[in-house]
């Protein structure tokens, strides 16, 4: 293990410990209902935060990936059927959770033919008829860039679809193991230009990357016109999993904040704690 994993982490990481009626309401559902949420799968340091505020993220497709990638918490293995009920069960709980605004993402399903997507389609629909006050975000794995998968998403126009570049590029085949930098860059441009209205990706940084090559990888994500971008510091789930190379200070991430907003994009979270769902329900407007 690296000197900089073993050490204690800065002063700015420092996550504050759940509380409040919302939360211990929302909690309380979960369990009892035993949903899927990458709050608790990915351990979301602001899962306190974002549940007190009424946005939670659900985990579609079960809790078991097919993909190994070095940083995430989710398992890898073999994957359960796929439960065709599913779509209306998240509806269901979303309407019952009264949740505002429901940030939806999956496991990587590359076992199934269709990657996933038509329960992917069918889980938005359900949310749409069950509990149309809520507003969506779909965080969606690249379905290895297959467009008629994509094209199923775009259908059902959820209000943001996000899809996240993860890391540089140098880094991308160390990081995400079956991913592609460029297959992902072409994923978000092929959303957006097939008339998806909101479009949004993240980058972790602490994994050895420099600052140029941060500088390119937001580059190369606003020119596939994406909209919303966040930026946050990986934090290593296990010590199975990918060390912390360095822990990036306030005034860096403020650095590639400003940088992203003279590039033009809509909107930008940057910032030691941030996660992909961080402050979502902002995003769509």
């Amino acid at each position: 293990m690296s000197e900089v994993a073993e050490q204690r982490k800065p002063e700015w990481i420092r996550v504050k410990l759940p509380t409040g009626k919302n939360y211990r309401e929302l909690r309380g559902l979960v369990d009892k209902y035993k949903l899927n949420t990458i709050c608790q799968s990915g351990s979301c340091p602001n899962m306190g935060e974002c549940w007190g505020e009424g946005t939670a993220t659900f985990m579609i497709l079960g809790n078991v990936c097919t993909r190994s990638c070095g940083f995430c918490g989710v398992k890898t293995g073999k994957p359960s059927e796929v439960d065709w009920e599913e779509p209306e069960k998240v509806a269901q709980s979303i309407k019952r959770m009264k949740i505002k605004h429901a940030v939806i993402t999956s496991v990587d399903r590359d076992d199934l033919k269709d990657m996933g997507s038509i329960i992917w389609a069918e889980t938005v629909d359900a949310v749409r008829r069950i509990s149309p006050g809520t507003t969506m975000e779909t965080l969606i794995p690249d379905f290895q860039g297959i467009t008629r998968h994509l094209d199923r998403m775009i259908k059902v126009k959820p209000e943001v679809i996000s899809h996240n570049m993860e890391t540089v590029k140098r880094l991308t085949r160390e990081v995400r193991i079956q991913a592609k930098y460029e297959r992902s860059l072409d994923v978000l441009k092929y959303l957006k230009d097939k008339g998806q209205h909101r479009t949004k990706t993240g980058i972790m940084l602490g994994l050895g990357e420099k600052e140029d090559e941060v500088f390119e990888t937001i580059s190369d994500i606003r020119k596939a016109d994406v909209d919303v971008i966040t930026i946050g510091q990986y934090l290593q789930p296990t010590k199975k999993h990918l060390n912390v190379k360095s822990f990036i200070t306030p005034e860096q991430f403020k650095k590639y904040e400003d940088f992203c907003n003279e590039l033009g994009f809509i909107h930008v979270e940057s910032g030691p704690l941030v996660r992909s769902s961080y402050h979502a329900e902002k995003h769509i407007h």
